[in-house]
């Protein structure tokens, strides 16, 4: 078993979290997410985030509007929806928990 494999399973167990949290700041172009995805080293393949935002858009967490570049082609920024908010504060605290859980086990003294 390689540790890779494993790693690669926990960043993308929290990827979505960590896409509402950028959204949930306001407007966001999905470059600038994959700029700070990779900054983060969460995520490396801008094929992976194309089909997370359609998924969480399909699912009514998130909305985007077309917005025109004097620079090129019109951009989609994205929001979070009402629900995405809602979505989004229920995660924070299965974040919490499972920071607290984890840490609980980590400083846990071995008994005999």
């Amino acid at each position: 078993m390689k540790v890779e494999n494993t790693q690669v399973q926990m960043r993308k167990g929290i990827l979505e979290y960590c896409i509402l949290e950028i959204i949930a700041r306001g407007e966001v172009y999905a470059s600038d997410m994959l700029e700070e995805l990779t900054a983060a080293k969460m995520i490396v393949v801008e094929g992976t985030l194309y089909p997370l935002l359609t998924r969480l858009k399909n699912a009514g967490l998130l909305d985007y509007s077309w917005v025109e570049s004097t620079s090129g082609p019109p951009r989609k920024y994205y929001t979070l929806t009402a629900t995405g908010r809602e979505f989004l504060d229920q995660l924070r605290l299965t974040w919490q928990e499972l920071v607290d859980s984890t840490t609980f086990i980590i400083n846990r003294k071995k008994s005999n």
